[in-house]
């Protein structure tokens, strides 16, 4: 038996491989010899793993199947038996008249397309000759509006309360307490707190005070309702 030689190609599944293998080396369909086939089959399969090509499920399927064959054909078998090769045989003769019928329908379809001609130039009318109902006009009218008002830039009140509104940073308000406790060494916090206008001035108040008493230039008292400087000499307490 000459040694399998073919080269890599796409087969539709593994029963195409194995009509493209009978025929390359000339099997008999009728009287396979599975032992020659399962060789040169394992041989393409070995062939697309050296090339890092994916091997198809189906493949590896039908190589268990003609392994399966092979081993029941060297067992002893009954005379009722009936011989294993015996349904890939009819698996075969069925698919291959499949694809003859499919080779033939492919050259019969290929005869369409003797005959055609090349399209005609059709001559373009440009005129709009529809004539369209009032309501529809009027709605289509409305509803350009409505996009047009939709595509306007929005309007400087919607972006002013994010834009305008001043944010109060933290050291604003440490010179600031600073200041005041130069002219007075004690402040109740709750004026402190009083005293901040929105949101943003009070959190900043706070953080103030809290940078102060890590500085320590700003001593609590026990209640922590007063604050009392640490400065000009003064120690705390």
């Amino acid at each position: 038996m000459e040694k399998p030689s073919f080269q890599v190609r796409e087969y539709e599944g593994p029963l195409d491989l194995i009509l493209a293998l009978i025929s390359q080396h000339q099997l008999d369909i009728y009287d396979i010899n599975i032992s020659d086939l399962l060789t040169q089959y394992m041989a393409y399969i070995k062939t697309l793993e050296e090339h890092q090509l994916e091997v198809a499920s189906e493949f590896l399927e039908m190589a268990s199947r003609l392994v399966y064959i092979k081993t029941a054909s060297l067992l002893p078998r009954h005379e009722k038996e009936e011989d294993p090769r015996a349904e890939l045989t009819g698996q075969l003769l069925e698919y291959q008249s499949c694809k003859a019928a499919a080779e033939m329908l492919r050259l019969r379809d290929q005869g369409w397309a003797v005959f055609t001609r090349a399209p005609l130039p059709l001559e373009i009318d440009p005129t709009y000759r529809r004539r369209h109902p009032v309501e529809e006009l009027v709605s289509s009218y409305w509803s350009a509006i409505g996009k047009g008002r939709r595509r306007l830039p929005p309007q400087d009140a919607v972006f002013s309360p994010l834009v305008t509104k001043p944010v109060v940073s933290v050291s604003s308000r440490i010179f600031h307490l600073l200041r005041r406790f130069y002219k007075k060494s004690t402040m109740r916090l709750q004026a402190v707190w009083e005293e901040s206008r929105d949101r943003s001035e009070l959190v900043a108040t706070f953080l103030a005070v809290l940078e102060l008493v890590k500085a320590k230039r700003v001593h609590l008292t026990e209640d922590d309702a007063e604050m009392v400087f640490v400065g000009r000499g003064r120690k705390a307490p």
